[in-house]
């Protein structure tokens, strides 16, 4: 194929803001392929077209909301040369179908995770998920360069620390305190216990639905903890991470954005496991970034969802109730 004919691609990506931003080395490499001159579209829903958006390795965001049957029409005027599905649903099916072009889809593991999480028996390959959705590429000729996750904040949702608290001006560790589901998220009190043990002062971090849990938390460490949940945009919470000393973070979507930026980080996991894939992944260069998961490896009922609950199925937590908040502050206090 010519160097210059473009080749258009599709890819589709609905959610959510981890996922999407897991799949930026492909992105990436797709646009830098020296050996096609590749023309990328995104396919995602309306809700994460803010950070989407400034990807520099896209050409277009195409934003999905309800109309799933007006959004194929739209398509079908883009004449695509392929189709990479790196969500591999019903919904994205529906899309190829319609499409009719040349595709391929991420393989899911679903039955290797209904193991896991079901029978606790272990089938999941020991290989990144990253390095799985380049897999799913590889049609497309593209290696992965080993440069790591992506996340690009627009300079005007850049934070100057000079508009935070005093406290905070010359360091402090991001705390992401949120979760999707109650499973992946330690419980105030611990979160509190480990705030209370930090060397530096704390921003929490999240969204809107945790502002009253870091509410109740700055109010117990008045002047240790600044509580940004749901005061900052995502791009404005992701410049937040990129400025801390440290991170300490949930199985959530902040936690990729504090690989993509290469910060130290403490990771936290409950009901789910890094075995499904997803724990924090750094590029090739900067493996020496320090990095440690917490989790309590020895409990039988570990992992009992790919996802989460909104409460422990067991009722006793111990997952999280368990995590030492010792060892979590010592070893963030460790890294400098």
């Amino acid at each position: 194929m010519s160097n210059t004919k473009p080749f258009k691609i599709l890819v589709i990506r609905f959610s959510s803001i981890g996922d999407i931003i897991l799949c930026s080395p492909v992105l990436r490499c797709l646009k830098n392929n020296p050996s096609r001159n590749i023309v990328t579209h995104l396919l995602t829903k309306k809700s994460f077209t803010s950070f989407t958006s400034g990807y520099p390795y896209l050409d277009k965001v195409i934003a999905y909301e309800d109309d799933l049957r007006a959004t194929i029409r739209d398509l079908k005027e883009e004449n695509y040369d392929f189709v990479l599905d790196l969500h591999n649903n019903l919904r994205s099916m529906r899309v190829k179908r319609a499409l009719g072009k040349p595709s391929q889809a991420f393989n899911k593991l679903n039955i290797e995770k209904w193991l896991l999480t079901t029978f606790k028996i272990d089938r999941m390959p020991q290989v990144h998920i990253v390095d799985r959705l380049m897999d799913a590429a590889r049609p497309l000729e593209i290696e992965n360069d080993g440069k790591g996750l992506d996340f690009f904040i627009p300079e005007k949702e850049k934070v100057s620390l000079q508009s935070l608290p005093a406290p905070y001006r010359n360091g402090y560790v991001g705390f992401v305190i949120g979760g999707t589901y109650a499973t992946k998220r330690l419980p105030a009190d611990k979160i509190i216990e480990i705030c209370r043990k930090l060397h530096k002062p704390v921003i929490l971090l999240g969204g809107p639905e945790d502002a009253d849990t870091g509410n109740h938390i700055e109010s117990e460490l008045p002047g240790k903890v600044f509580n940004a949940c749901g005061k900052y945009s995502l791009n404005a919470s992701a410049s937040l991470v990129e400025q801390a000393h440290a991170i300490i973070s949930h199985d959530t979507g902040l936690m990729h954005i504090a690989a993509a930026f290469s910060k130290p980080m403490a990771s936290i996991w409950g009901n789910t496991v890094p075995e499904l894939g997803m724990y924090p992944y750094y590029p090739e260069n900067q493996k020496h970034i320090p990095n440690r998961i917490f989790e309590i490896k020895d409990l039988k009922c570990r992992p009992c969802s790919k996802i989460g609950y909104n409460t422990c199925p067991k009722k006793h937590f111990r997952c999280m109730n368990d995590i030492s908040a010792h060892d979590v502050a010592s070893w963030v206090n460790s890294v400098g």
